[in-house]
């Protein structure tokens, strides 16, 4: 896909799509958060004054989509969280949707539906490896929730990171390069 300006001068074609996604509460505080581009909000400080303003404008908006500081930004909100997905200013808004589709159901079947503020900070870990399920640097890796929540599942049962050997570290690292080299 080619995108164009207003003036027709063409944009390069890039798998780096996503330049962020966040989870917010009910009152615009960060809950989850990345991104992807550190051209774009290259500070944490910028990050949530920026979260800050998409909160303020969305939050109360029956709008799917906003156009902020340059970013094409898509939302979901459901009792008291944020779902938000960044792409830039020319990119695509239903391959944005798509992510924050992917985002949303992955994270309602990790939370069994139950998706609320308690309920996320209690399986936070999984979540955050949904986050990097979905998108790899702001390349889009899949949208299908349910391969999202099988990876992302499994991932989680594995023994925590401080509890194994340096030994079992190892091993597992060549497991899933020998895994991800088979694919």
């Amino acid at each position: 896909m080619v995108h164009t300006t207003m003036e027709g001068s063409l944009f390069e074609p890039t798998l780096y799509i996503v330049k962020g996604m966040c989870i917010l509460d009910n009152d615009g505080n960060r809950v989850l958060a990345k991104y992807y581009d550190k051209n774009v909000l290259p500070t944490t400080k910028e990050q949530k004054a920026f979260e800050k303003n998409l909160f303020n404008k969305t939050h109360r908006a029956n709008a799917e989509i906003i156009m902020l500081e340059g970013l094409t930004c898509v939302y979901k909100s459901n009792l008291n969280l944020f779902f938000y997905v960044m792409g830039s200013s020319h990119e695509n808004e239903l391959i944005l949707q798509s992510v924050l589709n992917a985002l949303y159901e992955s994270v309602s079947i990790l939370l069994r539906r139950n998706v609320d503020w308690r309920t996320l900070i209690d399986n936070l870990d999984a979540v955050m490896l949904a986050f990097d399920e979905i998108c790899d640097g702001g390349v889009i890796l899949d949208s299908d929730p349910m391969s999202i929540v099988g990876r992302a599942a499994l991932r989680t049962e594995d023994v925590p990171l401080g509890e194994q050997t340096v030994a079992q570290v190892l091993q597992s690292a060549k497991e899933q390069l020998k895994w991800s080299l088979l694919k």
